[in-house]
């Protein structure tokens, strides 16, 4: 019997109206299935009085899920994407992304589409797409205080966000360099249009092998984004904040503190979504965040000289 699953967000109704519909099509079609709910890739948020919220990175997979799953359809927008990956990416499944949200920049496809999607998928008549992910780690000394899977970005500032950080930055085996900015952003391809597009960084097409650092509103005008490959690590110190606060994927993190270390690795684990037609990148950009658009309209009413 062919095995998937449902990953849906439990705060949208609608996603759990059609996770129900759902699962009943696939086993009437003799599928096994597994549901769950995408607040299992939610990391959990940090407080002074419970600083680090850790779970490993292997302990969000979900019951049911394993590689045997044949794939697995995700309801939600962006944010249920980026929580079922944490969820599946261990296990390998390839993930059809269903928007249920606003602007689904990582879905593939559209709820009103979804049963033409879904009869494509079962029949095996798609591409997988692997998106590079990061591995997170908080260091104590030698001790792994948190870890986490990252797809778009590790954002590392001050809380509240009132006044300058500074940060001593190793990239690879390359000299540390010292930057002073509100706070630091290290992203993925895919995380190049999210957090990092605007504080100023540049995007980056999916399948370049690339991590970039992002300052944010940094006190140098030499402190500009930097793109590097992937195979080099990242290690962050704090230097002179008492306390700063990470975020994953605009989810929870952990409060780092002058004595700890964030060391950032392209994971070994990726995102494979199911693609219904060949990615096309540009098609994204276009619908979704307007660009390559004439700046000027042209109104055919009017004559120009």
């Amino acid at each position: 019997m062919p095995k998937a699953g449902i990953i849906y967000n439990d705060v949208k109704p609608i996603a759990g109206r059609v996770a129900i519909e759902l699962k009943d099509k696939l086993t009437a079609a003799g599928w096994d299935v597994c549901v769950t709910s995408s607040i299992g890739g939610i990391l959990g948020y940090s407080n002074p009085d419970s600083p680090v919220c850790h779970t490993p990175i292997d302990g969000l997979t979900p019951p049911g899920f394993d590689s045997d799953m044949e794939f697995a359809v995700v309801l939600g927008g962006d944010g249920t994407v980026l929580a079922a990956s944490r969820q599946v990416a261990p296990c390998g499944i390839p993930l059809l992304t269903v928007n249920t949200g606003h602007m689904g920049f990582l879905t593939e496809t559209f709820l009103n589409q979804l049963p033409q999607a879904l009869e494509q998928t079962m029949a095996g008549e798609y591409e997988i797409e692997e998106r590079a992910m990061l591995t997170v780690k908080v260091f104590r000394g030698e001790a792994v205080l948190w870890e986490a899977l990252c797809l778009n970005e590790m954002v590392l500032h001050r809380e509240p966000l009132t006044s300058m950080c500074h940060f001593e930055i190793a990239i690879g085996r390359h000299a540390a360099v010292d930057i002073a900015a509100d706070g630091v952003i290290v992203s993925t391809p895919t995380g190049s249009t999210a957090y990092s597009l605007s504080a100023g960084g540049p995007v980056i097409t999916p399948g370049v092998p690339v991590l970039q650092l992002v300052p944010i509103c940094p006190h140098s005008l030499a402190s500009r984004a930097l793109v590097f490959p992937d195979t080099e690590s990242v290690n962050i110190y704090p230097v002179n904040i008492p306390r700063l606060v990470m975020v994953v994927d605009g989810n929870g993190g952990c409060y780092v503190l002058p004595e700890d270390r964030v060391y950032m690795e392209r994971s070994q684990y990726s995102v494979r979504f199911i693609r219904l037609q060949p990615p096309e990148f540009f098609r994204i950009l276009r619908e979704k965040l307007g660009w390559g658009l004439p700046h000027i309209a042209k109104p055919t009413s009017v004559e120009l000289p």
